[in-house]
């Protein structure tokens, strides 16, 4: 929902494209224990999962309504997971590349190297403390030469430029049309309530297509309605699609004029089904039926539980509910953090399962309890 979403402080892209650019080639990177993901959000609510990164950035305000940063480090998931910690209340945009290159050397500095499963920087936060860690990236920072990371507002400008909003027409707030359409269709109706999420711009909406029928696998399309989307892009938004982390597509630009002609079109593809957010919405990753890594299967038990809850008006009942499936413990499927969280475990052979309940992957982040014996 980047750049469109009402709940944004700023748009998070041109921060990531910067810092992208920044990290490319860059000389501590190559000789870091091991990998190291970053996550820039830019709005009031979380869709980026910045907690669980190694490196999560929150854009913010001061109290003289200068934009920066809240930098927290330390978290991820896999065999060990963990909840990022604030190390930086407040980075100005100017300091933030010497504020993340203390990070970066702190990291390098201190990280193991003698385990390759203890090399993250989630593990050098837990084993030191995050005061700590804290101390030893402000004296860095301080240390710094910090001529050598001079901010050009003008570079950031020109990366911004790439990001500059489509031509949006000057529309109402709402849709007289739109009205008369739910009206007609009570499934349309359903579609926008929990598909359709409102736009900072007046009279435009954000469209989420669910890549989860009834009993089908989690984040598939067929080739035939990959072209349906590209068609409904390029004819009612603009020619934008986006991919989700939780294996949906995202049609940024849609008006709410074209939203029941963009319905019935997705209607006709099988890919209007109206359960964003809902118990199947579940993200999947590959497990034993593709993935060489995995222990168990995570494929059929999404498909199951879909089945199980077939009736749409239940799962609007039970209201917004994230199931997330690993089939093995590097949980590529976020499940330490889904409300509902399945890892596919081998126990003397057979395929198990170990469930987790409240896990969490806003701002309130939570890793999940484990029910029963695991």
């Amino acid at each position: 929902f980047a750049g469109v979403a009402p709940d944004e402080i700023e748009d998070p892209r041109p921060t990531a494209e910067f810092l992208r650019q920044w990290s490319s080639l860059h000389s501590e990177f190559s000789f870091l224990p091991r990998k190291f993901k970053i996550a820039v959000t830019g709005a009031v609510h979380d869709r980026a999962a910045i907690l669980v990164h190694d490196i999560g950035l929150r854009i913010v305000k001061n109290d003289t309504g200068e934009i920066g940063y809240q930098v927290v480090v330390g978290g991820g998931l896999g065999r060990s997971p963990f909840i990022g910690k604030v190390v930086g209340d407040f980075v100005p945009r100017e300091d933030l590349l010497a504020f993340l290159e203390a990070i970066l050397r702190v990291y390098n500095r201190f990280g193991r190297r003698d385990n390759k499963y203890k090399a993250r920087v989630k593990i050098l936060v837990h084993e030191k403390g995050i005061d700590e860690i804290r101390a030893a990236v402000e004296a860095e920072f301080a240390a710094m030469d910090r001529s050598a990371f001079d901010h050009d507002p003008e570079e950031f400008e020109r990366i911004a430029a790439f990001f500059a909003p489509p031509p949006y027409e000057s529309l109402p707030a709402t849709s007289a049309l739109l009205r008369a359409a739910k009206m007609e269709s009570p499934a349309f109706a359903n579609f926008v309530d929990v598909n359709v999420g409102a736009h900072k711009m007046p009279g435009y909406a954000i469209v989420t297509v669910s890549l989860k029928p009834i009993g089908g696998v989690p984040g598939d399309a067929t080739s035939d309605q990959m072209r349906v989307l590209a068609d409904a892009s390029e004819r009612f938004g603009f020619g934008e699609l986006r991919v989700s982390h939780e294996q949906n597509i995202i049609l940024p630009h849609v008006k709410q004029d074209d939203l029941f002609a963009l319905w019935r079109m997705l209607d006709a593809a099988g890919l209007a089904t109206a359960n964003a957010g809902l118990v199947s919405d579940i993200i999947s990753c590959p497990g034993l039926d593709y993935c060489s890594l995995a222990t168990a299967r995570s494929i059929p038990i999404a498909q199951a539980i879909s089945k199980r809850f077939s009736d749409m008006s239940r799962q609007r009942r039970i209201g917004k509910l994230g199931v997330k499936i690993s089939g093995c413990i590097n949980a590529c499927g976020h499940h330490h953090v889904g409300a509902i969280g399945i890892l596919g475990l081998e126990k003397k052979g057979q395929e198990s399962y170990q469930i987790t309940l409240g896990g969490d992957p806003t701002f309130s982040a939570s890793i999940g309890e484990i029910l029963g014996p695991g």
